[in-house]
């Protein structure tokens, strides 16, 4: 591994195939060096030698998954092999970031490339910035727990086979884009504690409103993630890091969407990580009552007869039948059950979105008491349950939901953010 100058300019780290995207890499590198940047360059070839010097060979990249090139060649199997590579180069692009050594990545490639530069991007905070060029930009084949959630994709058109003035268009934008993140990137400086809140727009749940000011009155600093997919994703990352003293994880509608086999989840770890990292979570079963889909795409013949809202031209939601949601109520005990902090669930009664009222297009009592019930019948000691006798977005969840919060301050339960 060639060592590189410490100075005070800002240094990204470029991954790729030296070996069959030589010119490609080279052009991208160059084009960040010409705005004043420098460039720490990583190989994941395997078959071929890299037609450029790199400060990371593959050989290095094997070596950090705790293999070899010719291990991976013996594999007789390129997604094998290229997972061998994947591990190798996330663990050093987490590492080069840790010592300093980086303060961006950007990575390209095809599928395989892809596949191997998503891992490099999870293995860096959220916050560090991360662009992958790709020929699969955002392509509903890379699945929600895929992505970190801050990633910037740029489609790499033209280009799959050498240089030409439609894929330069492609390459040089990003190179001005992850310096120039590089370069202005604002690093969280908070010193009070964050509280994550999940919700959709004030159409569906308000909560937040009267949450927001009332937690700042009392010093917090508050998040709030809206629950459409990778709105979750950024909210569990952060949960993962640590970031929360607190959660009030108050829309589950992703985490139904994700039970239901819907493609707009937050992935297969939604409602996990706050209680793996021993934060408390107050939860409650918002929007849970509907599941969504992409509002452009076929829908599915399980719910064509189901009720159906198009929200707008990209999403639309169907309800979900009574024992659907007694799934979603099991699921959610369980999830919580091994939370490492404390966790209440928070169980209106008269409604958990604001389309759930009487009158209103999803309004479902029969679902809501199927719900309830499932929850009693599952309910465990270590995961408490109060249930209102209000709906979710009165005035009475918000007083409820923080008499909880300021008792839990008072035992110690809420702490200062660990990061």
């Amino acid at each position: 591994m060639v060592p590189i100058v410490s100075d005070q300019s800002k240094t990204i780290l470029v991954i790729g195939t030296f070996d069959t995207k030589a010119d490609e890499l080279d052009y991208l590198s160059a084009k960040i060096k010409s705005q004043g940047g420098h460039v720490l360059t990583m190989d994941v070839s395997i078959l071929g030698e890299a037609r450029t010097v790199t400060n990371i060979t593959k050989h290095d990249v094997a070596a950090a998954a705790q293999s070899s090139i010719k291990e991976a060649i013996d594999l007789g199997e390129e997604s094998a092999a290229m997972q061998i590579m994947a591990r190798g180069a996330a663990s050093l692009t987490k590492k080069l970031f840790t010592e300093q050594r980086i303060d961006a990545m950007i990575a390209m490639g095809g599928t395989m490339g892809t596949d191997l530069a998503l891992d490099c991007a999870l293995a860096l905070p959220m916050g560090v910035p991360k662009y992958i060029i790709s020929t699969v930009a955002f392509s509903p084949l890379i699945p929600a727990e895929r992505l970190a959630p801050d990633v910037q994709m740029i489609l790499w058109a033209g280009g799959l086979y050498g240089l030409n003035s439609i894929c330069k268009a492609s390459l040089s934008q990003a190179a001005g884009a992850v310096l120039g993140a590089a370069r202005s990137v604002e690093k969280s400086a908070s010193t009070k504690p964050l509280v994550g809140i999940t919700s959709l727009g004030k159409s569906a749940l308000k909560y937040m409103v009267g949450l927001k000011p009332a937690l700042e009155q009392r010093g917090f600093e508050v998040a709030i993630f809206h629950s459409t997919g990778i709105g979750g994703r950024a909210f569990e990352s952060l949960a993962a890091q640590g970031a929360f003293c607190c959660v009030m994880d108050f829309c589950l509608q992703e985490f139904t969407n994700g039970i239901h086999g819907s493609i707009v989840n937050s992935g297969t770890d939604r409602l996990r990580n706050a209680g793996r990292r021993g934060i408390p979570q107050l939860v409650a079963p918002g929007a849970s009552d509907l599941v969504d889909v992409p509002a452009w795409s076929t829908k599915p013949d399980r719910w064509k007869d189901r009720p159906y809202h198009e929200h707008n031209r990209l999403i639309g939601s169907f309800a979900i039948s009574p024992d659907e949601r007694r799934v979603v109520a099991r699921a959610m005990i369980d999830e919580l059950s091994s939370a490492q902090a404390p966790v209440t669930v928070l169980l209106p009664l008269q409604g958990i979105e604001e389309w759930d009222r009487p009158g209103a297009p999803a309004h479902d009592p029969e679902g809501l008491s199927a719900f309830i019930d499932e929850v009693r019948r599952n309910r465990r000691e270590e995961v408490p349950v109060i249930e209102l006798d209000c709906h979710i977005n009165d005035e009475a969840f918000v007083t409820t939901a923080l008499a909880i919060f300021d008792d839990w301050c008072a035992k110690g339960i809420v702490r200062p953010s660990v990061l």
